[in-house]
């Protein structure tokens, strides 16, 4: 079988072949995570990108000009006008095709993707395979620093795509399919790390963001679709995940869109906001 959207994926050689049209945009959108101290400190990856990217390629300063900065939580939802403001003046335009990819992991470049999709973009994919993808077909990289002329973008929000925590907690008791995509011991609460507080959300199911990659690549479309039908997330009224910020919650919610499933929400907060209010629910262990 193949992906009911393909359009969300680009490969490496189709993405060579459209390098020349003059409206495309294409992003390194990379961020570095570092833990020390029971957290994680998230770095711009600027520097990577500076040493190498895609021929043409900018960058997108995903955790500082597209995230709240304002907030107590890192990398989390701006403003629909502060991020539209920020699109357009990275040279994103409502009519401008755009690939992302990332030189880390390539849950960043699903962040971006989901950003734009809630802003109203929706010409965007994802490159699969990342940046290594591209090395590993010999084509062209280059350093310095690249950037597209600044232009503005028109919001048409998709709300939906992003769900607070009153409906987070809403859906611990309904018909509603909830997804933990951090690794399965911090989900169990049986690992060194959590956020806060160990365990996950009562009713929630794991789906480690790791399991449906390969080499950077998603899983093929057979492979992908039995992980996420176990789980329930395909065929359910709505499907909401979380992770520890609301990065690797949009790689799930990634897979769920290409398969098909778009009533899709991730939870900005994530574990970071759960876990910091002592009144909300944990469970420890393997059971949702």
């Amino acid at each position: 079988m193949s992906y009911p959207h393909p359009e969300y994926l680009i490969s490496a050689e189709e993405l060579a072949a459209q390098l020349d049209d003059p409206g495309l945009r294409v992003f390194d959108t990379s961020v570095l995570l570092h833990h020390s101290d029971g957290v994680y400190r998230s770095e711009p990856g600027r520097a990577h990108y500076l040493k190498e990217h895609i021929a043409g390629a900018g960058f997108i300063n995903l955790s500082e000009d597209w995230s709240d900065t304002n907030s107590a939580l890192s990398n989390t939802l701006p403003e629909i006008d502060a991020l539209c403001r920020a699109i357009g003046a990275d040279g994103i335009g409502n009519d401008n095709p755009v690939v992302l990819y990332s030189s880390s992991h390539l849950m960043w470049a699903t962040r971006a993707w989901w950003l734009l999709r809630y802003a109203g973009h929706d010409n965007v994919r994802v490159l699969n395979g990342n940046l290594s993808a591209w090395r590993a077909a010999g084509l062209p990289t280059q350093s310095g620093e690249e950037t597209y002329p600044a232009t503005s973008f028109k919001a048409a929000p998709r709300p939906e795509l992003f769900v607070s925590t009153q409906e987070v907690v809403d859906g611990m008791n309904a018909a509603t399919c909830t997804i933990n995509a951090l690794p399965a011991a911090i989900y169990e609460g049986s690992g060194d790390f959590y956020y806060g507080r160990p365990g996950h959300i009562p009713g929630s199911r794991s789906l480690p963001f790791a399991d449906l990659l390969r080499d950077e690549f998603f899983l093929p479309a057979e492979e992908l679709q039995e992980l996420l039908t176990a789980q329930g997330m395909l065929d359910t009224p709505r499907t909401m995940i979380y992770c520890g910020g609301g990065i690797a919650a949009t790689l799930d919610g990634f897979a769920c869109m290409l398969l098909g499933q778009h009533n899709v929400g991730v939870y900005d907060g994530s574990m970071s906001e759960w876990a910091s209010d002592p009144a909300r629910p944990l469970k420890i262990g393997t059971e949702p």
